[in-house]
């Protein structure tokens, strides 16, 4: 009997024993980035109708000023007080505060906003900051452990764990109807738990490095379901270079409308396997263009990067400034082909862009 119970004690503790070994301990990871997160609160003035009845009559009796709030995350990348945060955040807002871990409330100025990645940047006027440095995402791979940062539900620093599921998704979610640029989405998806408030807020990997800043859920109800989105800490770092350097983002662009491919279009197409880019149309003196690129072309790599999908193309093309030159290699006619192009501002030109 004593020897069974011996037994039954020695597979308990290596069966608790594999269990602590199987999960990572991440608080050094959280100890080291929480002050590195901040709380942000925006205010904003709307007009509303004011009625009033008179005698059984709706009376228009002009309208009222109504102050209202809004929340979201923040995270600061320098010593000085550059915080980077989502654009839908501190879009419209009159006022911007920025709550520290330590508890500090500080007055944020807007530097500048980029609906199309849904990125700003704000700056605070601190001392004894404590900046998360960035990563490389480019890195990251699948599987991989992350821990999300952010302020859920008004709670600050609230921390969560999850793995990366996928890269370079396009979800569709960044609304850019104010701008002329196309929406840039290349997302990293984790199942790390987000919720309102988290936006803005930070997913750092095992070596309290950024890669990448929270922005969106997957959900019905708004509400944390298992998916959540952040913007890829290399995106978000070029944003954030342009918007602190000019006041607004340089877009490069190659000039061509692409579609992916499938099955059906690999084989009419006689290739043995489905990868690249289908080039639908060269847009007439771009740089595509003038790079030689025609319709038909098969794009498989920008800049050494493969890329399989739109959103794997333009999240490449995200991080390089108009007069960049970037290699492209592409299919044509059962041969492969490598072109050096030059990018191109949506002028078409390769000026640098400034805000006026």
């Amino acid at each position: 009997m004593k020897k069974h119970i011996i037994l039954i004690a020695l597979f308990l503790g290596s069966l608790f024993s594999a269990q602590a070994q199987q999960y990572a301990d991440f608080s050094n990871v959280a100890s080291k980035t929480i002050d590195g997160v901040v709380h942000i609160r925006t205010i904003q003035t709307r007009l509303t109708p004011l009625y009033q009845s008179f005698f059984g009559f709706i009376i228009n009796q002009g309208v009222q000023r109504k102050e209202y709030s809004a929340y979201g995350s923040g995270v600061i990348i320098s010593e000085d007080g550059y915080i980077v945060t989502n654009n839908h955040v501190v879009q419209d807002a009159e006022r911007i505060s920025v709550t520290l871990n330590d508890k500090r409330v500080i007055s944020a100025t807007l530097v500048g906003n980029d609906p199309a990645t849904d990125l700003a940047l704000l700056k605070i006027e601190a001392t004894g900051l404590k900046p998360i440095a960035f990563g490389n995402s480019d890195s990251s791979r699948v599987g991989q452990p992350v821990l999300a940062i952010g302020n859920p539900f008004n709670l600050t620093s609230t921390v969560t764990a999850g793995i990366i599921s996928a890269k370079a998704r396009n979800m569709g979610m960044i609304d850019n109807t104010r701008g002329m640029e196309s929406p840039i989405e290349a997302f990293i998806q984790t199942d790390a738990a987000v919720n309102p408030g988290n936006s803005g807020g930070a997913l750092v990997d095992a070596n309290a490095k950024l890669i990448g800043i929270v922005t969106a859920i997957a959900s019905g109800d708004g509400y944390y379901t298992g998916y959540s989105f952040a913007i890829p800490a290399n995106l978000a770092q070029k944003v954030a270079d342009d918007l602190k350097r000019y006041g607004c983002v340089q877009r490069a662009y190659l000039g061509v409308n692409v579609l992916e491919m499938n099955a059906d279009m690999a084989k009419q197409l006689g290739l043995s396997e489905v990868k690249g880019l289908y080039v639908g149309r060269v847009v007439p003196d771009c740089a595509a263009e003038k790079a030689g690129l025609q319709k038909g072309d098969i794009l498989l790599s920008v800049a050494g990067v493969q890329v399989n999908s739109f959103a794997e193309m333009m999240e490449e093309l995200g991080r390089y400034n108009p007069g960049d030159l970037i290699n492209v290699t592409y299919y044509r006619n059962g041969e492969t082909h490598a072109v050096t192009v030059v990018l191109h501002n949506s002028q078409g030109t390769t000026e640098i862009v400034r805000k006026r």
